[in-house]
């Protein structure tokens, strides 16, 4: 696939995920939104999420059926740093004819470990 068709696939996969964080998190309220001019250009330069109004998470959206992690998780630090985000690097990619639910979510253990810490400690265990 060359052209706009990856980019437009990619466009749909982004406002995919904020309706689905819009009902999974937030009770259908439209809150997260895909970010103007995501996947490129000018964010591309600035550094920003592909999602807005994720509250301490700054997601970086793949839809591919060949996923390069390292390269995805470098793309989200990379952004981070040149934002100056304080916010957990989360990249979510699902592949092609797979629920959105079905999503893979990749973090660093170091922040995995964050939020298990912070499941514990909320179910007092």
């Amino acid at each position: 696939m060359s052209g706009k068709a990856p980019k437009r696939k990619g466009d749909g996969y982004e406002r995919e995920l904020a309706k689905y964080f819009n009902k999974i998190v937030f009770d259908n309220e439209d809150l997260v939104q895909r970010a103007p001019l995501s996947g490129g250009g000018a964010v591309k330069s600035s550094g920003g999420s592909d999602l807005k109004n994720t509250p301490h998470i700054y997601v970086e959206a793949k839809r591919t059926e060949k996923f390069q992690i390292h390269q995805s998780v470098a793309q989200v630090r990379e952004n981070i740093e040149i934002s100056k985000s304080e916010s957990m690097p989360v990249v979510i990619t699902r592949r092609n004819r797979q629920e959105t639910g079905e999503s893979l979510c990749i973090i660093k253990l170091d922040d995995f470990l964050e939020l298990y810490k912070l499941l514990l400690k909320d179910k007092k265990i």
